[in-house]
């Protein structure tokens, strides 16, 4: 069941994504060859508790970090480590905090100093996907028309769409309904409502959308091992459209 959020909880929830929104502000001047994502791990927490607010992450399902960063051809789920990065990486830094019982999420992709034409443009067509979604999450569309709208760009550079990891709702829950892949037909699925609040968060590959779980479990990388990027905002729907909670 799709729980429709009051202006006064979507409020909340704003509040919890503007401490994300700040961490991903933080880092991204930060983001050079060199760091380490364990330094981009302490800098979330240490804002998230700055605010009065929690690494929602740390401890879901046995998960240990407050953020998840994903390097090159891991799409998502990775571990933060030690290891620094070098130039030509990509990472994608994801996190959710909560504040006062309400969850903000949001993922978001980095170039660590100079990349390949290849990473640029999967980076480039990868936030248009995003920002092109986010444009069909209308009140009265579906949910087919932000996913098919993502396919056609993704798949029309010649880049794949992940299948098996969902968007979700979000609220007190980090995952409620709806879930949904980010392909699909227009027209069709869910109807949008006033109400709704939920992550728009296209993981977009450079060859195959296959993937494959490490040993550990948790990190989802590309089963070619080509490169992967995903940009992701928590939406609100609103009357007048949808608003991005996670804006920074």
């Amino acid at each position: 069941m799709v729980i429709l959020k009051s202006k006064y909880e979507i409020e909340a929830i704003r509040k919890a994504c503007q401490v994300v929104a700040e961490c991903h502000r933080t880092i991204a001047p930060l983001i050079k060859p060199g760091i380490t994502t364990n330094e981009i791990e302490r800098i979330f927490e240490e804002i998230m508790l700055k605010h009065g607010a929690k690494p929602y992450q740390k401890g879901y399902k046995g998960y240990q970090y407050a953020t998840c960063a994903s390097t090159n051809d891991v799409i998502a789920h990775g571990f933060p480590s030690n290891k620094p990065l070098v130039e030509g990486d990509i990472v994608t830094i994801d996190t959710v905090a909560e504040l006062d019982g309400w969850l903000g999420d949001s993922a978001w992709s980095y170039a660590v100093g100079q990349i390949s034409p290849t990473a640029e443009k999967l980076m480039r067509v990868t936030k248009e996907c995003l920002d092109l979604g986010i444009e069909q999450a209308q009140p009265g569309n579906r949910l087919g028309d932000v996913t098919s709208t993502i396919q056609r760009h993704a798949e029309s550079h010649g880049f794949g769409v992940v299948r098996d990891l969902l968007a979700h709702g979000i609220g007190r829950d980090l995952h409620e309904q709806p879930t949904y892949m980010h392909v699909g037909k227009p027209g069709k699925g869910l109807r949008i409502k006033e109400g709704m609040v939920f992550t728009i968060e296209p993981m977009i590959t450079e060859g195959t959308h296959l993937m494959t779980i490490d040993a550990d479990g948790w990190t989802a990388r590309t089963m070619d091992n080509k490169l992967a990027c995903q940009y992701e905002h928590t939406i609100a729907i609103t009357a007048e459209g949808p608003q991005i909670l996670t804006a920074h």
